[in-house]
């Protein structure tokens, strides 16, 4: 680790390197690099922290405002001693460093970053719109006139990443935010592979895999080319722009099914079944996107984007002036007033890999840290009152919350929205998230005959008891992430 924060820690100045230096055939690589998102000496407490945007495998996004300024970012919390353990160094690296060099406005900003003992932080561009899979899923899904704006959009930003030599790896509706406007931006570039002719500068230990055949990426969107270990491509994106397109357009992606097995076999069977009111132009690129072979997919051949653009589904799109357009209204969370509204809380997040900045927030009355060290791949915890204030009322002094997530109760005949709230104590309960009232306290065992999670789906899991089972759903199919977490505690 003390390697590491030296590594991260070291002033780096970029020295000026040519396509001839590097015979023009490969990726720019320097010795040095001078960012121009800087390295600043913040704290973690220098931010007032707000709701969480999201979670990765190592790292977690939360609203953070700069107490002295007041300026809004999305700082992105990464964990450095699972980075560490699991050799990702080199992928933090390289998407600190790609990103400090794209500069589009379909695409995140990186502002600033800065570290402290535990964790890596990032500040981006705070997208206030949320993510385009929370219009889908408000929506059930979207109109023809919405998909092809937000289609649109991202095409533009592909185009210009493709045109530096990047591919993203991990398109899909969680990594396409919007402003609170309603307008695209990509995200998430840690999946990023810089071409062997890219024009981003990258460190000679900041790179990813040389072969790029290695799986990254979410199973649903993942092309089967990827899946028989070839080389990435441009095409890896297209497809996954398919899978995002249809989702858009029928309110779930192409290839769903019960485990990543079985969504595996359908993609590399191209199983794809378009509902009946796709219009002709819509399956048409759909279909052309999810070509088997890569370099046929609209955007990856030799017409390089102007074939893609010219498609009779994007009739009427004016290229030149994309971002003046009026965007499809956002829909909100039920509760809610504007998309900015601090009071928003769909947030989750797991105790796995996730790392805590803030060494006074995770202490417990008795000085001991809420962690738990040896539990699987659970390291330190951050305590609730650091994130979302609305769930601080259903936590005792010195609990702290491991896992939350705005799920469905399901029962026979209907369903309800509820907040499942798992902590340290341990507690697990689920909660009325519009009249805030406890409406279940799961009683707690270590017993795994007393306490079990069946996952029956990667969106649908079973909470057993003796004396009931209950049901739930949970939208971004975090079934199996719920199942590590309570089978972890119970294990600590």
């Amino acid at each position: 680790m003390l390697e590491m924060e030296k590594d991260f820690d070291s002033k780096l100045k970029i020295q000026q390197t040519s396509s001839s230096s590097n015979g023009g055939g490969n990726v720019q690589r320097s010795k040095s690099f001078a960012f121009r998102a800087p390295q600043e000496n913040y704290t973690i407490q220098d931010f007032e922290l707000g709701k969480i945007y999201g979670v990765g495998s190592y790292s977690k996004v939360v609203r953070a405002k700069k107490k002295d300024t007041g300026v809004v970012y999305a700082l992105k919390i990464m964990d450095k001693k699972f980075i560490t353990k699991e050799n990702k160094t080199a992928y933090v690296k390289l998407e600190r460093i790609v990103l400090d060099q794209l500069d589009h406005p379909g695409i995140v900003r990186l502002y600033f970053t800065f570290q402290d003992t535990f964790s890596l932080y990032m500040a981006l561009e705070s997208c206030e719109g949320g993510e385009l899979f929370d219009q889908i899923t408000r929506k059930n899904r979207l109109t023809e006139d919405e998909a092809r704006f937000y289609a649109a959009e991202v095409v533009d930003a592909l185009e210009y990443i493709h045109g530096l030599g990047v591919i993203h790896r991990d398109i899909k509706p969680e990594n396409l935010l919007l402003t609170a406007e309603g307008h695209i931006k990509i995200a998430d570039f840690g999946s990023v592979k810089p071409m062997q002719d890219s024009q981003i500068t990258v460190l000679p230990n900041a790179a990813s895999d040389d072969k790029a055949c290695t799986f990254v990426g979410t199973a649903a969107y993942v092309p089967p080319e990827v899946l028989n270990s070839s080389p990435a491509t441009f095409g890896n994106d297209l497809w996954a722009l398919g899978c995002t397109l249809y989702q858009m357009l029928s309110g779930t992606s192409p290839f769903k099914d019960a485990s990543e097995w079985l969504i595996f076999q359908r993609i590399i069977a191209r199983e794809i079944r378009f509902p009946d009111y796709f219009s002709d132009e819509a399956r048409d690129l759909i279909d052309r996107l999810l070509d088997l072979e890569p370099s046929r997919r609209p955007g990856a051949g030799s017409d390089g984007y102007a074939i893609l653009k010219r498609h009779p589904f994007f009739k009427g799109v004016d290229w030149d002036n994309l971002r003046a357009q009026t965007p499809p209204k956002l829909a909100l969370e039920p509760g809610t007033q504007s998309p900015a509204c601090d009071d928003v809380h769909d947030s989750s997040w797991s105790p796995s890999h996730i790392g805590d900045g803030s060494a006074a927030s995770s202490r417990q009355p008795d000085g001991a840290t809420s962690s738990l060290e040896g539990t699987g791949h659970i390291t330190r915890l951050a305590s609730i009152d650091s994130f979302d204030s609305k769930w601080q009322q259903f936590l005792e002094p010195g609990e702290s919350v491991l896992m939350i997530s705005m799920v469905k109760k399901l029962q026979k005949l209907t369903s309800k929205k509820v907040q499942l709230i798992l902590t340290n104590k341990p507690k697990l309960i689920y909660v009325d998230p519009s009249k805030l009232i406890v409406k279940g306290n799961i009683i707690w065992s270590d017993n795994p005959n007393d306490l079990s999670i069946q996952v029956t789906s990667p969106s649908h899991f079973k909470i057993c008891t003796p004396k009931k089972v209950m049901s739930f759903e949970d939208a971004k199919q975090r079934a199996s992430q719920w199942k590590k977490a309570i089978e972890g505690l119970q294990n600590r």
